[in-house]
Formats: structure tokens, sequence, C-alpha cells
């Protein structure tokens, strides 16, 4: 049955108190991107209310998940409310006054996308110390042509766009497998960069807590602070690491492991992936960890593709549900393992399928639906190539002062290893 005008309502209290006790929700922005991303919840999900017919059904696995939407006075969450209803879940509820009860209850808001990874990245430097080069040091080291190695740790078709000079794309879960591949010296230096800040922190402080010998940093601010400094980008390179030597593999495997039982990680088999499957009152994602060209060569039925380095920054697009189980899967054992360690510090309940498990391989895409078009869309301030230094600056402003706020907020459950 359609939700109307008496549809259910759910309070400000009642959705922060699910989020304080870990319990399943999932709090849905219905406005375009760029709305969502001048404001929003911390947990906050965002899906168009045109998007969420093709959407939902993908992002939210389980009908009667606790669902509530929210959006800004627009008119939409009821509207979406009631897309919601017809295609079957029964749990539905609109965020009683919006957003502006949110804003009015003195709780915050958080700007940008992607914004928990964010601010969780941030808390990481900010406790762990986590060593950075700034642009202007590290350019001085390539023109000395110092024993160094660069790795890019965003998708390759960012790195594609624009990157560091002599940097090769090594994709954030894969650092730890490969890194040695780049630099089989220990005494070479390796630097860790990104767009921003959040995935230099987070890959180099990878490599950090897997105990890798070389010295590692990340490259301060990233793209945007060698821009920042004047310093010109490459565009179009196609370096990608040499393949991994068995020693090499095997390594990485213990180290990473190592890791995320550190974060608590659990290891299951077939037999608990099915009695999780089996608990219908819980919402259980399913993520194949390697990068997609791996993943359409062949992949275990059910699990979908999320490159573990874009999990960990986009958790809110690939598993909305705050308070679900995630299971992660990776044959070669270190991408999973070291993606769990960080959703694990992230406040999932998150586990990893052995390397054994058996199950017949399924080939080709997932089923995702079609990605969206360029309509609402944020422009993320180091996007592209014509970059305004004000917006960049801004950007950064914005990411010093996220460990405060997520002190204010309160709700996040965040630990750091």
């Amino acid at each position: 049955m359609p939700v109307g005008l008496n549809s259910a309502v759910a309070s400000v209290r009642e959705v922060r108190s699910r989020l304080l006790l870990a319990q399943e929700i999932a709090l849905i922005d219905v406005r375009d991107e760029d709305a969502f991303a001048r404001g929003h919840p911390l947990f906050a999900a965002q899906i168009p209310v045109d998007r969420i017919a093709a959407e939902a059904p993908w992002r939210l696995p389980r009908r009667d998940v606790p669902v509530v939407v929210y959006d800004a006075g627009e008119g939409l969450a009821l509207r979406a409310a009631e897309i919601l209803a017809d295609l079957g879940f029964t749990e539905v509820a609109v965020l009683d006054g919006g957003l502006q009860v949110w804003r009015d209850a003195g709780l915050e808001l958080f700007e940008d996308v992607n914004s928990y990874a964010k601010a969780f990245g941030e808390l990481v430097e900010h406790r762990r110390h986590t060593p950075s080069l700034p642009a202007e040091e590290v350019q001085a080291l390539i023109r000395q042509k110092a024993d160094i190695e660069i790795l890019d740790a965003r998708r390759f078709d960012e790195y594609q766009v624009m990157t560091i000079p002599t940097s090769t794309s090594v994709p954030g879960a894969e650092l730890v497998l490969k890194a040695r591949a780049v630099a089989p010296n220990p005494d070479t230096t390796i630097i860790v960069n990104c767009a921003g800040r959040t995935r230099s922190i987070i890959g180099a402080q990878s490599l950090i807590n897997a105990g890798l010998p070389n010295q590692v940093h990340a490259l301060r601010n990233g793209t945007i602070g060698w821009t920042l400094a004047g310093q010109a980008l490459e565009r179009g390179q196609q370096r990608k690491p040499p393949p991994v030597e068995p020693a090499v593999q095997d390594a990485a495997r213990q180290e990473a492991r190592a890791v995320a039982y550190r974060a608590g990680v659990k290891r299951i088999g077939q037999a608990e992936l099915d009695a999780l499957l089996r608990d219908a009152a819980r919402t259980v994602y399913r993520f194949d960890v390697r990068q997609p060209d791996e993943f359409v060569v062949g992949h275990l039925p059910g699990f979908r593709s999320a490159p573990g380095g874009q999990l960990v920054q986009e958790a809110d697009h690939f598993a909305p549900v705050r308070g679900a189980r995630i299971v992660l899967w990776d044959p070669v054992g270190p991408r999973a393992d070291m993606t769990a360690s960080w959703l694990a510090q992230m406040g999932w309940q998150v586990f990893v399928l052995d390397e054994g498990a058996s199950a017949a391989v399924e080939t080709g895409p997932d089923g995702a639906p079609p990605p969206r078009g360029p309509e609402g869309r944020y422009r993320r301030p180091y996007e592209g190539t014509d970059h305004q230094q004000t917006a960049m600056q801004a950007y950064l402003d914005w990411e010093y002062g996220l460990v405060a706020q997520l002190e204010r907020d309160g709700t996040h459950g965040f630990f750091v290893i």
C-alpha cells in the first residue's frame, strides 16, 4: 500500500538512538547530490528521488530494513516513501520535520560526499600521526632522482586524468599486496598520494600497519596540494605495478591477516556465511574487493564488485544500511584483510570469507544499476583539470576540521588500531 499523508514518521531522537545503539538503519537523503553535499547527517546516504526505483533494491537488499527518508522542505520525502513502499519496503518512515529539525536540534551537519570516510581518515592521521611530506619536498626529491616510489591510491581512471609525475597506479586495497613489487628495495622511500587527503592517509597507514620496512609517507594534501604549490601534474599515464612474485604475495598475506586480527576481524567459511544469510532479520552485504577486471573474469555468486580502497572511501554508497554485516572476499587474501581492518575500525561488523570457500564461480558484471547522469551532481573541487585554487584550499580547510566535528556529533563509534 503506498505511503500517503498519514505515513509513518521517525523523530530525530529515534534515528540518533538507532545510530548510537548500532541498530540497522538506512537514513536516506532523497535530494540531488549537490544539495546533499551542502549538509547532511554523518551517516546519511544519498539516493535522489528519481533514482530510488533503480538503486534502492540494489543498495538496500532487505525489504524490511528500517528506512528513514528526508529532504530539506522540498516535498521529496513523501514521494520517496511512496516509491519505496511500491517496491515492497515495509519499514519506511519520513524524518519528522526533515533536515531543518535535525539542524534545529543542534546536531551536526556534514558537508561534501563520503563524509564519514573522510572524517575517519582525518581521525586516523590525528591519532596515529601518519607521516606526510609536502608537495614542494616531494618535487625536490623527484628532481634529485632520489630513491623514491610514488604510489597513487585512487582508481585507475582518476590516475589517468591527472597524477603526480613518476607515480604508479596502485589502488588503495592493492597497496600491501603490490608495494614491494614496485619498491623491492627496503631503502626506497614510498610516498602515497590521492586527490586530497583520505586515501593518501589510509594508504600510507596501511603500509605502516602491515610493517613494511620502507619509510612510508602520505603526500600531504594530494594532487590538490601539488596544484596549490604551482607544480605540474601528468596526464594520461598508464603505469601499473609489475607482477607480484609468490614469495611477496605470501608475505603480504601474512602481514594483512595480522592487521585484520588486530582490528578484530573474524574469518569465516561457507557454513558461517550460509548462517549469516539465513538470518532474515539482518542485512548482509557481500563484496569482492579486487579490481573490476578481475571480478568480471570470475567471482563468487552473490558477491558484488567493490574494490577495497573505494569501499572504504565510499562505504555510504556501497553499504547505506548502517549497522549491517559485511562479508569480504579476495582469493589471494591481503585486499580483503586490509579492507576489513579499516571497515572494522569504522564501526562495521565485518567478516573475511576464507580463500578456500567452495562455490561455483560466475563471470561477467554484477548487475549494478546504470550510473547516474550529470543532473544534480556535486562537482568535487579536485575533479578535472580546471581547478579553482580558492575552492581547493577551502576543501582542505574543511577536511582539517572534521576531527572536531566528529567529536561534536558523537555517533561515529570509530576506533584506530
